[in-house]
């Protein structure tokens, strides 16, 4: 039985790792993830540019090596730079914010443009709703997505619904509202800063729900949600902020929302997912495919609603086996609806039962995080099991 031990002081100097932030001595599976050769991030110049999705204008330009916090504050700045009806505000905002994604920015383009707002989710997301409706690009941070809630009734109530509510009037819209809020678990960030609610907001026409995945995702998604003319709810994973480090092209750039990415084709078996899991997928895949001699295909969704149904069916039709893995409780997630469609749409093709690896429908205890949410071993299972069914 997991028996944590008590901290003491005596404990740091013997070099003691904290409990629900370490793995296993022995463990084959679950080790923590190796960002500097994982191939789902960019670890050279040419690889970075080699993307198709990029415009020629980038492809021919250079790269920084960057993380994932500063790709969101490169793509807030080209943003501010670029039109000047973009608003940056939040609660800490001014001061590079409690990630620090919006350091400096505040400096460069005045009090006007990017400031602090009172500690009020409803207030600064109804006057985001209220700004977009008069013309401007407003860009609004929710410090944790935890803290989302409040808001709710203003994205849902207002900025959802405010377009099919002004019928033929047109430019009556929250259309050029990014509401940004950083998302996911950290390891011990317990029941008020670990939330994925991103399966609240795909249930509402109107709005679109985007994950990123790496600091070149983040800076391109971002800036195409900024130019988009639909709202758009942009959940950051937190644990990549600083973990995800990759060359970025330099220029600026936007990736096409609602499209899927095949980060690895396969043959045997399909794995859908988004944000930070697909770490912990790529790291399953490679494991099963060594030893279970199996070919598996990845997909990252990238927007969460309206997802990229065409990708994934194709992908499905192809494997005849679907798992799909994501961080938020598997009640009612992402997943759910994705598991639906497949059953609807591949259903004659289909080899084994679609299969969800998700968070576990109950709250996040502080020492006990990691394991609600889905890791390698839970992966690597399921991808075995059903191989085998």
């Amino acid at each position: 039985m997991f028996r944590p031990r008590l901290l003491t002081s005596s404990s740091w100097s013997r070099g003691f790792v904290r409990t629900y932030a370490s793995h296993p001595a022995k463990a084959r599976l679950n080790i923590p993830t190796d960002y500097g050769s994982t191939p789902l991030l960019h670890h050279n110049a040419k690889a970075a540019l080699a993307n198709r999705e990029l415009p020629e204008e980038a492809r021919n330009g250079t790269t920084s090596r960057i993380n994932l916090f500063q790709a969101v504050n490169a793509a807030l700045s080209h943003a501010l730079r670029t039109d000047q009806r973009t608003l940056l505000f939040g609660e800490d905002v001014a001061f590079g914010g409690v990630f620090r994604c919006s350091m400096n920015l505040a400096t460069e383009f005045g009090d006007h443009r990017v400031f602090n707002t009172p500690l009020s989710e409803q207030g600064l997301v109804g006057f985001a709703a209220g700004a977009a409706m008069e013309g401007m690009r407003p860009i609004a941070e929710i410090q944790f997505a935890d803290y989302v809630y409040p808001a709710f009734d203003q994205i849902v109530n207002e900025v959802a619904k405010a377009r099919y509510r002004a019928g033929a009037n047109e430019g009556m819209n929250c259309g050029g509202l990014v509401i940004r809020m950083p998302a996911g678990g950290v390891g011990h960030g317990g029941l008020y800063h670990t939330q994925s609610p991103e399966s609240l907001f795909t249930h509402v026409p109107g709005l679109r729900v985007v994950v990123p995945r790496s600091p070149t995702q983040a800076k391109g998604l971002l800036l195409a949600a900024i130019a988009c003319d639909d709202p758009v709810i942009f959940m950051e994973p937190k644990i990549l902020y600083r973990a995800a480090i990759e060359h970025v092209p330099a220029e600026a750039f936007t990736l096409p929302l609602s499209t899927a990415e095949v980060l690895k084709e396969g043959k045997d078996v399909t794995v859908i997912s988004y944000g930070t899991p697909l770490y912990l997928c790529q790291n399953a895949l490679a494991a099963a495919e060594k030893e279970l001699k199996c070919s598996v295909e990845l997909i990252d969704l990238r927007t969460v609603y309206p997802w990229d149904r065409e990708a994934v069916m194709a992908s499905v039709n192809k494997t005849g086996r679907c798992i799909v893995v994501h961080e938020s409780m598997v009640n009612a997630g992402v997943g759910a609806e994705v598991a639906a469609t497949i059953q609807e749409k591949c259903f004659l093709r289909l080899e084994a039962p679609v299969q969800r690896v998700a968070g576990w429908s109950t709250h996040s205890g502080l020492a006990y995080e990691k394991f609600n949410i889905p890791d390698v071993v839970r992966i690597y299972d399921t991808i075995k099991n059903v191989l085998e069914y």
